[in-house]
């Protein structure tokens, strides 16, 4: 799956309460109904910084990328529709997340394999951090989201401060280029579509 290395890699994080950063916060927290509900809607992919080798290819090929949340409470579950520009082309993505209440994250499969995510919801609640494999030194990594295409200077520092937690430099932050934006049109279609189908019903 392609959201930025992270639902790649949500392939990828535990849920937290919201919470400043520091980092006896970045554990996980079990997922509740409150936690589904804020995390539902239209979020932008602003960085990441990943140690992977292999996942960190795949964020560096990451010009933007915009996505949609709806969560079903009753079965634990999250559609996710992603609109991702790469190699100046938009690649779309429709897949469903399970959730994992009791330790806080959500999976997904793909080709024979299950990628895990953990979730950290943060004082702003425009924001959240995806945190991947964080007790693993070699592999870690984390992605930053807010629901505008631009982030704050303050919502940077926050996603600063959590590179930092994890024992990494802010030149190893990646971040989105939203001018290289080629969803637009698609997103847009898709969006009347929607509007369509439902005038219609």
């Amino acid at each position: 799956m392609t959201l930025p290395w992270a639902l790649a890699i949500l392939s990828l994080l535990p849920l937290l309460e919201a919470q400043k950063l520091p980092c006896a916060n970045l554990t996980a927290a079990p997922i509740t109904n409150a936690t589904l509900e804020r995390i539902s809607g239209k979020w932008f992919y602003i960085a990441s910084a990943v140690r992977n080798p292999k996942y960190k290819q795949e964020a560096q090929a990451i010009q933007a990328d915009v996505f949609y949340f709806t969560a079903n409470l009753t079965e634990d579950t999250v559609l996710l529709r992603e609109y991702q520009t790469k190699g100046d082309k938009c690649i779309y993505n429709s897949s469903y997340l399970k959730v994992q209440r009791e330790n806080g994250s959500l999976s997904h499969h793909e080709v024979g394999r299950e990628y895990v995510v953990y979730l950290v919801l943060l004082q702003d609640p425009r924001t959240f951090i995806f945190t991947a494999y964080p007790e693993d030194k070699e592999n870690q990594g984390l992605s930053f989201y807010t629901d505008k295409p631009e982030a704050t200077q303050e919502q940077l520092e926050v996603f600063h401060e959590a590179m930092a937690c994890m024992g990494m430099q802010k030149s190893e932050a990646m971040y989105a280029d939203w001018k290289k934006d080629q969803c637009g049109p698609l997103e847009k279609q898709h969006d009347e579509e929607r509007k369509k189908k439902t005038e219609e019903s």
